[in-house]
């Protein structure tokens, strides 16, 4: 046998339990685990031991139903969906479907192995697989032939091909032949993905020590993958409305007269905003847990006139605690030398200790000190430079975390650090506040989607950033992290007014919109950048506002199903081979019906692909049919389509998320071939009541086949905040009337015509106007809790 590379070797004996079976092999115990008909988690132990919890995984094995037979030297686990087939020989692992293709597979004579403590799966490549997810990566939607690792690093200024990044998520999606499958590699150590990159026989994965614990995940398409893997890894709670808003933020805005000056500003040129965020020097020499006492000689009082505008503040926190104010009751919460000694490193307020968020003990003193800093009014909890990021960039690997007392080192605790600060901070405010809190960080591991949103980090303006920030975005929504978002403008560097305005307006269009730029750059609010730029922005973020309906319902769909809001193509087309083409890659949908198709700020003309079905333009209502299509880009709009038979639900602008919307609910639907399916949802959009049933929900139909749209009796306690409702009918020739339960009504014949009050921001040019692809009727009825059904005579 090579010593120098340990395979498992031989299954010598194997027991069978209720939720699976265990084997003894030559080298290493192995435990497979059924989790649901569709996932089985394979963990093999070198050291014949098993890690005794996991910071990622929130679901236990399941007795389900499985066959297992013994035939030929090989040992066949069989459940409804698929098969686990093991060589008996050499534990290679193969998965097939109950017809017998192969879905994924051990490649021959490598396996599972240990070469010098860094254990690896080798899985054999498929003609033509492609490879997606991966979380937080740069690069190309398919990860074909590159190779990438995980180790949380502080990124700053990062490129379009850096790697490692901020955040490590070890799942992708592979597909071939037809087939979805995912894996999910669970251990928090440094973790290498191989797709193929420079060698054409094999894809891996493994992790620099540990056990190589994964799980294979099937499914008949993306979407069910993402709900099997976020099922295992958890999804996220609804966040709190406001933070679907726009958030204004810069490094720093101080004193505290900026910040009122920055909030009036907001609010005197009509800009929605909901957030001003304070980054580190709000605080006292960038002491966390403090205020500067000249520049906010005040903070209660600056907070509650922000909240009195409409403003939440949203607050930065650093892990590093200074030294020479380290608590004398805090001894056994830092990090430490093995030697016992806390460990320092130098960040902004000097040598620093660093509480251990995997010491449950660290976690309460931490959430002491951040409720204390609550009171003040804050709202948003932003958990920065926690990878941990030290200046040197070189923490030692012999550091000792207590690991909820299991001991670990460096090596193993680094890659939860973030994700376990951000749970500290999502805890501490749901004990204390009870409502719902707005976290976000940048580090973080697989489930970071339980406890915060994630944004990527210290980007750079540029055309190309900008679109691999997109792919980025994608890809996290790809591995089960719904509510993400970039810094728009990008951190560094200074863009034209053409880029800013871009990436503004694409930013409508992401989970999380933010605003921030660096320190002693040129500043980043809307009106900086002239003031047709400024009502280009404004009318973006208006129209994100009135889409606050349709996008909160999209939120709500990604806390029960896990799919995230912001969706790659690829989740509804994943064999279609356009949707990987670089000039279509970075398209995406927004929910499940707008469908944007983000550029940059050279080109006049652009080709944009149309997948499976029409689309309307979402401010002429031209319409276009599947294939590529050339479009216009000019500088006062990006091109955003809606999905024939779509149904979107808008409201009435609104400054912030705290004012009422007024009493009317647009409800814009799409004529169609196909039915579709809306499921609208409202609550109070701040405690947790919708989880004792407070919540207004109805499940809205279109039935083309049948001339049919039929609102179903809503579910829940809670009366809508609406009681008027506007049906706007789009691409429906005809209609001159349409049957109500029953009663005739007839349109509103003043707007019967164009229909742009979507979006300000574009006016038709007459011969736009005159293409004769526009027809949109609109009725107005009242808004009840009843079922509705609309008979449309087309």
């Amino acid at each position: 046998m090579n010593t120098i590379v340990k395979e498992v070797g031989q299954v010598l004996s194997y027991t069978r339990r209720p939720d699976g079976v265990f084997l003894h092999c030559e080298n290493a115990d192995v435990a497979l685990s059924f989790y649901s008909l569709f996932v089985v988690r394979c963990n093999v132990s070198f050291t014949r031991e098993f890690e005794p919890f996991s910071y990622a995984v929130e679901a236990s094995p399941k007795a389900v139903q499985f066959g297992l037979e013994d035939e030929y030297g090989c040992l066949i686990l069989s459940l409804s969906e698929f098969e686990t087939q093991i060589d008996l020989s050499s534990f290679a692992v193969t998965f097939t479907t109950l017809d017998g293709r192969i879905i994924n597979r051990d490649e021959p004579g490598l396996h599972n192995s240990m070469t010098d403590h860094h254990v690896t799966a080798y899985k054999s490549l498929h003609r033509n697989e492609r490879f997606l997810g991966l979380g937080e990566k740069c690069g190309s939607l398919d990860k074909a032939g590159k190779g990438y690792t995980n180790s949380n690093t502080d990124s700053f200024a990062y490129g379009i091909d850096t790697d490692p990044l901020y955040a490590s998520i070890p799942f992708y999606i592979g597909l071939h032949d037809g087939l979805c499958y995912g894996i999910f590699l669970d251990n928090t150590r440094q973790s290498d993905f191989n797709f193929g990159a420079s060698n054409r026989r094999f894809s891996s994965f493994g992790a620099r020590g540990g056990n190589l614990d994964y799980y294979f995940i099937f499914g008949d398409s993306i979407g069910a993958i993402i709900e099997s893997y976020t099922l295992l890894t958890g999804r996220m709670k609804l966040p709190p409305m406001w933070a679907l808003g726009y958030h204004q933020c810069r490094y720093s805005y101080y004193p505290d007269t900026t910040v009122r000056r920055i909030a009036a500003t907001m609010r005197e040129n009509r800009i929605p905003c909901d957030s001003i965020t304070l980054d580190i020097h709000y605080m006292d020499n960038y002491r966390v847990f403090s205020w500067d006492k000249e520049r906010f000689p005040r903070p209660a009082s600056l907070l509650r006139g922000l909240s009195d505008m409409g403003f939440k503040t949203t607050l930065i926190f650093d892990p590093g605690i200074p030294a020479d104010t380290a608590d004398a009751d805090a001894a056994e919460v830092f990090v430490k030398y093995p030697d016992g000694r806390d460990y320092e490193a130098q960040v902004w307020p000097g040598w620093c200790k660093f509480p251990d968020f995997t010491n449950p003990e660290a976690r309460r003193w931490w959430a002491q000190r951040l409720d204390l800093m609550l009171d003040y009014g804050v709202e948003g909890i932003w958990n920065d430079m926690n990878e941990i990021a030290t200046w040197g960039q070189k923490m030692p690997d012999n550091l000792i975390f207590d690991f909820e007392g299991h001991k670990a080192s460096h090596l193993k605790a680094r890659n939860v650090y973030g994700m376990l600060m951000a749970r500290t901070a999502f805890e501490t405010f749901v004990a204390s506040r009870s409502r719902r809190p707005f976290v976000l960080t940048r580090a973080a591991y697989a489930g970071i989607q339980r406890y915060s949103a994630v944004w990527t980090g210290d980007s750079t303006a540029g055309d190309a950033n900008l679109m691999s920030g997109i792919r980025m975005l994608n890809g996290m929504g790809l591995s089960g992290v719904a509510f993400v978002g970039m810094d728009l403008g990008g951190f560094l560097g200074e863009p034209s007014t053409a880029l800013y305005v871009r990436q503004m307006q694409v930013g409508a269009f992401m989970p999380y919109m933010r605003n921030h730029k660096q320190v002693n750059t040129k500043s980043s609010e809307p009106w900086t950048y002239g003031e047709e730029a400024m009502e280009i922005v404004r009318n973006y973020i208006r129209l994100r506002y009135r889409l606050l309906p349709y996008i909160y319902s999209t939120f709500r769909t990604a806390t029960l199903t896990g799919m995230p809001v912001m969706r790659s193509l690829a989740i509804r087309c994943p064999f279609d081979e356009a949707v990987y083409d670089t000039l279509f890659e970075n398209q995406y949908y927004f929910g499940d019906s707008l469908m944007v198709a983000p550029f940059d700020t050279v080109q006049n003309y652009a080709p944009v692909y149309f997948p499976e079905r029409r689309c309307y333009s979402l401010y002429t209502d031209e319409s276009f049919k599947p294939g590529v299509s050339f479009v216009p880009l000019p500088i006062h709009t990006i091109p955003v389509f809606v999905d024939s038979g779509a149904i979107i639900p808008m409201q009435d602008a609104v400054q912030h998320t705290g004012e009422h919307p007024g009493d009317t609910l647009y409800l814009h639907v799409y004529k169609g071939s196909t039915i579709r399916i809306f499921n609208y949802y409202e609550d109070d959009g701040a405690s947790f009541d919708y989880m004792d049933g407070a919540y207004h929900e109805r499940r809205i139909t279109y039935n083309p086949s049948k001339h049919k749209i039929i609102l179903g009796k809503s579910s829940g306690t809670l009366p809508s905040k609406f009681t008027r409702l506007k049906l706007v009918l789009h691409g429906f020739h005809f209609i001159g009337i349409i049957g109500v339960n029953g009663t005739e009504h007839y349109p509103l014949q003043s707007e019967d015509c164009l229909f742009l009050d979507a979006i300000s921001a574009y006016e038709p040019q007459e011969e736009e106007k005159s293409l004769g692809c526009c027809h949109v009727k609109t009725f107005e009825l009242p808004y009840g809790n009843e079922r509705m059904e609309f008979n449309l005579h087309d």
